[in-house]
C-alpha cells in the first residue's frame, strides 16, 4: 500500500541520514587526530562543540523520524483510500532492487519495504498447488516474480503452454542470506504441496541466477527436516546461476579492504558494508549457514563454502551465457555473461572440490548472451523446452 511504502521510505531516509552523519563524523575525527596516512586510529567520537553538533544532528534526526512514522501511521486510512500502488510493475521493480541491496537490513529493522516470501500465480499469492504438475520459477538478485517477463517473453508462461505445467513464481527478499531464504522456501514448499487440491505428481524448479542457489539450499534443508516435497521434485534447472561465485562481488570486497588502509578513508568503508548478505553470499556461491556463520562477511578469507551435492534422483541441468562469440575465449573465463563466468554457471570448480556432478549432455552455453538476456533468449528456451518435456527422461 502507498502508506506503508511512505513509512518504509521515511524510516530508510532517517537511517541513511544517521549513517552518513556517523561517516562524516568519523572522517572529521580521523583527519583532526591522524598525522599519518596509514594505520589505525582508536575508535571513538568527536568531543567538545564538534561532538555536540554531531550529537544534535543524530537527536533531531531521530525526532523527525519518530514524528514522520507517527504521522504517516495516523494518515494511513486516508492515504490508502487515495489509491494503492500494489501491483504496479514500476513500484515492484524499485522495491525489489532495494531489497537486493539492503534487504537484510530492511528485514532486521522491521521496515515495511522488506519483501516477504510467497508463491504467486497470476500476480496473486497462493497457498497451495492447484494441479498435478507444477513448475516453480525462482528469480535472481534485486528482482521480483514479475521480471521473468523480458522483451515480451516469459520462460514460465511459454513452458506452461508447451508442456501443460501449472506455473508458479516465487517472490522473496534477495538481500537476505541465501541459506535463510533456502530454509524458508523448504518450509513454504512443504505447505504448498501438502495443501494441494489434488496430489502433485511432479514438481519442477527453474532458478535464475541467485534463484538457483536458493533452490539448492532449499533441497538441502528439506532433506535435513525430512520434508516430503523433495519426493515430488523431478527436474531442477539452473539458468545463469553462480554456483562457484561471481567475480564482481569479489571486486567489491577488495575495494572495501582498500578503503580500510588509511584512517582518512576508513570511515568510507562503512558504505561498502551497506551491501546485503545476499550480495556477499554471491562472492563464493554460499548456500548453507556454515558458509557464513561465525565470520565477518566483509573480511577477505580463505574459507571456502561447504561442498553441497545436487539432490539425488533429480534431473538437473545448467544453462550459461557468454558475451563472447565463441566458447572458450577470455570472456568465458573472466566474466562469462557479464556477471557469471561460464564455469561458475556450469558448476565447475577450478579447484575441484565443489564441482557439481552435471553431465556434459545437460550443460548448454549461449554465445553472445548477457546475463539478463538469458531470460528472453530463444535458443535458451528451446533447451528449456527439451529438458522440461514430460517425454524427456527425468533421471
Amino acid at each position: 500500500m502507498l502508506s506503508t511504502d511512505l513509512r518504509g521510505a521515511a524510516r530508510l531516509a532517517v537511517d541513511a541520514t544517521l549513517a552518513i552523519t556517523n561517516i562524516v563524523e568519523g572522517m572529521h575525527r580521523n583527519i583532526a587526530r591522524a598525522p599519518w596516512i596509514f594505520g589505525e586510529v582508536p575508535p571513538g567520537r568527536t568531543r567538545g562543540i564538534t561532538g555536540l553538533v554531531y550529537t544534535s544532528i543524530r537527536t533531531v534526526t531521530g525526532w523527525v523520524g519518530s514524528a514522520l512514522d507517527l504521522t504517516l501511521g495516523q494518515l494511513q486510512p486516508l492515504v490508502d483510500a487515495a489509491g494503492a500502488i500494489d501491483g504496479n510493475a514500476g513500484r515492484d521493480a524499485v522495491v525489489a532492487a532495494l531489497n537486493g541491496v539492503l534487504g537484510d537490513y530492511l528485514a532486521a529493522t522491521g521496515n515495511p519495504l522488506a519483501m516477504e516470501m510467497e508463491i504467486r500465480r497470476g500476480g496473486v499469492r497462493r497457498e497451495s498447488a492447484g494441479a498435478r504438475r507444477v513448475l516453480l520459477l525462482i528469480h535472481g538478485l534485486c528482482m521480483n516474480d514479475r521480471q521473468w517477463l523480458r522483451q515480451g517473453h516469459d520462460h514460465g508462461a511459454a513452458l506452461a503452454q508447451a508442456h501443460d505445467y501449472e506455473v508458479a513464481y516465487l517472490r522473496y527478499n534477495t538481500g537476505r542470506h541465501v541459506s535463510l531464504n533456502g530454509r524458508e522456501l523448504a518450509e513454504l514448499l512443504e505447505r504448498y504441496i501438502e495443501r494441494a487440491a489434488e496430489p502433485v505428481d511432479e514438481l519442477a524448479i527453474l532458478g535464475f541466477s541467485m534463484g538457483g542457489l536458493v533452490a539448492r539450499s532449499a533441497c538441502h534443508y528439506a532433506a535435513q527436516a525430512g520434508h516430503r516435497w523433495p519426493q515430488h521434485l523431478k527436474r531442477l534447472v539452473f539458468l545463469g546461476t553462480p554456483h562457484m561465485g561471481a567475480p564482481l562481488e569479489r571486486g567489491g570486497s577488495g575495494l572495501h579492504m582498500l578503503l580500510t588502509i588509511s584512517p582518512y578513508s576508513a570511515p568510507l568503508a562503512g558504505l561498502g558494508k551497506l551491501r546485503s548478505a545476499g550480495i556477499t553470499d554471491l562472492r563464493h556461491g554460499n548456500v548453507v549457514d556454515e558458509d557464513w556463520a561465525d565470520a565477518d562477511r566483509f573480511e577477505r578469507s580463505d574459507r571456502r563454502p561447504v561442498p553441497l551435492a545436487l539432490p539425488q534422483g533429480v534431473y538437473c541441468a545448467a544453462l550459461a551465457g557468454t558475451t563472447g562469440q565463441r566458447v572458450g575465449d577470455i570472456n568465458d573465463r573472466l566474466l562469462g555473461d557479464g556477471l557469471v563466468p561460464v564455469d561458475s554457471a556450469l558448476g565447475i570448480d577450478p579447484q575441484g572440490h565443489r564441482t557439481l556432478a552435471l553431465d556434459p549432455d545437460v550443460q548448454w552455453i549461449g554465445t553472445g548472451t548477457h546475463h539478463l538476456d538469458l531470460l528472453s533468449s530463444q535458443p535458451a528456451f528451446e533447451v528449456l523446452k527439451r529438458v522440461f518435456d514430460p517425454a524427456h527422461p527425468a533421471t
